[in-house]
């Protein structure tokens, strides 16, 4: 089990290998709210072709994911489908759903 750093650390990995041209003209903060063993909140800015993970709510995101430490670990694994996540209720989201999907496409 992934303690609060380690998936923050595996995130900003994965953000850093992103290829580029997809999140070029993306300007967007995503916000993350992990529970339980593990948990706490994060967020995702996306400006201008780059991506920054920070520690911390952000009160300005344009969605907000919310979902247990475990599962979010599991997805950024590729061993859990986010869409799979969404329809059983284990991954919940509240803003714009359109960067959902994108991030999904980031993500894996």
């Amino acid at each position: 089990m992934a303690d609060f750093q380690e998936h923050l650390n595996n995130l900003k990995a994965k953000m850093e290998s992103v290829d580029k041209g997809k999140i070029e003209g993306m300007n967007a903060i995503y916000g993350f709210d992990l529970s339980g063993d593990g948990g706490g909140a994060f967020h995702v800015k996306v400006a201008d072709g780059d991506a920054e993970v920070a520690e911390g709510v952000a009160d300005d995101a344009n969605i907000t994911i919310t979902m247990s430490a475990d599962d979010f670990g599991s997805l950024l694994e590729g061993k859990l489908n986010a869409t799979s996540a969404f329809m059983a209720g284990k991954l919940k989201v509240k803003g714009d759903m359109s960067l959902a999907m994108k991030l999904q496409s980031l993500l894996g």
